[in-house]
């Protein structure tokens, strides 16, 4: 929402924002805009305003969203009013369970490194560009295309709004349980959004993805662009790129793993089918710096390394793993996993999600509902237990690899102390 408060304020409107409470850096940033933030949700203190624009976070019952239903004031949710903004704009949606974000800002990246002053919304921080949303003036906009519903009022996944020309397909998995019965249910939403896709659009897609092809099979009616082995667009067993008809080398790029193999590539397709070169694109991305929590370094010295990340679901889990036991492959690792999404808090993923850390050396759990069964060892109720026992333990290893979708500065900054002060 503090994206789309930007892209609002840049669009010439006057905004003002709710919320229970304001955090740096977004609340900071919306100062630097002159956005005008109220914290919390008092009838006495909302504004009077054209339109109310209500976050999926709100349900009846909320005093704002009570009022606003009797009065009869006119309302939408955040994706339509954006999908409104966007509807002249010709719109590269970046979805999948997984690689949304990196994939996203990678094409951002590439897009901004040539000169184009395109608009974007993003989830998360990159190092290599200011903020998470602009609105540009380019005919392009890059948007991070996440299936959650966009309101209380419309339980249509958000990126149905936004009407994207290009449209990437990385993977498709069963999340979001809170919302979604199955993995039928997902991806009958993707096939809503496959449905608006124009003639003249393109499906990016990587062939062995199962559900991706079952999807796919359902019907379509777009320029359909795979990513695999027998394809145009493909990575070797090097992770090297090869791109229509021409090998490119991943040496030089920052970003590590097989999963961030696929998402450069996921990321130069797209911009290369909306007009740069292959080549143009990797340039550009050999300076690309990475994205915040997506195996990001937090802590080195001759010892240990502390990674964090954002993984909160097994194949993520799985994938980050992956990545840092294959560049550090003779390194001992232990991993700290919250379970901290709605479907992993509720123990929909069972045995999967341990399986998925089988790879590290240890595993530590922070389990605060209590869903793991108890032949999982290391599994702790409360942060604090969790810290101690890594406090213990760390000095028989040499990467702390961290992987939460909550706040892991909690997590990893008592662990660095420690480690400074020892």
């Amino acid at each position: 929402m503090g994206g789309l408060a930007q892209i609002l304020k840049e669009s010439g409107h006057d905004i003002t924002g709710a919320d229970k409470q304001f955090y740096p850096p977004m609340s900071e940033h919306l100062e630097q805009l002159n956005i005008n933030t109220i914290e919390g949700y008092s009838v006495e203190t909302m504004p009077d305003a054209d339109l109310y624009i209500i976050g999926n976070a709100l349900s009846r019952g909320n005093a704002c969203v009570e009022f606003i239903l009797d009065k009869k004031l006119s309302f939408k949710s955040g994706p339509e009013m954006l999908g409104e903004i966007l509807k002249d704009r010709d719109v590269i949606a970046v979805s999948g369970t997984h690689g949304k974000t990196s994939t996203a800002y990678m094409t951002c990246h590439i897009l901004l490194s040539q000169g184009l002053d395109i608009g974007f919304l993003v989830g998360g921080i990159s190092d290599m560009i200011d903020g998470s949303a602009r609105l540009g003036k380019d005919k392009l906009f890059v948007i991070e295309a996440d299936e959650y519903d966009s309101a209380f009022f419309d339980k249509r996944s958000k990126f149905i709004h936004y009407s994207p020309n290009t449209l990437v397909i990385n993977n498709i998995e069963f999340d979001h349980a809170d919302i979604f019965n199955d993995l039928n249910d997902i991806k009958r939403q993707f096939h809503h959004l496959i449905k608006i896709i124009p003639e003249n659009g393109n499906i990016i897609y990587f062939d062995e993805d199962k559900n991706t092809i079952d999807l796919l099979n359902q019907g379509s009616w777009s320029n359909l662009v795979p990513i695999g082995p027998k394809n145009l667009y493909r990575i070797d067993g090097n992770n090297n790129i090869h791109a229509l008809g021409t090998d490119y080398s991943l040496d030089g790029f920052e970003m590590f793993g097989a999963h961030n193999t696929k998402n450069i590539l996921a990321a130069i397709t797209a911009a290369n089918v909306n007009g740069i070169s292959i080549q143009d694109s990797v340039n550009a991305l050999k300076d690309f710096k990475g994205i915040k929590r997506r195996l990001e370094l937090k802590y080195e010295d001759s010892s240990m390394m502390i990674i964090d990340d954002f993984a909160h679901h097994p194949t993520a889990i799985q994938y980050s793993i992956d990545a840092v036991k294959n560049k550090f492959n003779n390194s001992n690792v232990l991993g700290l996993i919250e379970l901290g999404s709605n479907t992993m808090s509720d123990g929909i993923h069972g045995d999967e999600v341990m399986m998925a850390a089988s790879a590290l050396d240890m595993s530590v759990w922070l389990d605060s509902k209590e869903v793991l069964p108890d032949k999982c060892s290391n599994t702790y109720i409360t942060e604090a237990q969790c810290i101690e026992f890594i406090i213990k333990n760390i000095n028989d290893f040499d990467i702390l690899l961290i992987m939460t979708n909550k706040n892991s500065a909690r997590l990893w900054g008592p662990i660095i102390e420690h480690i400074k002060n020892k």
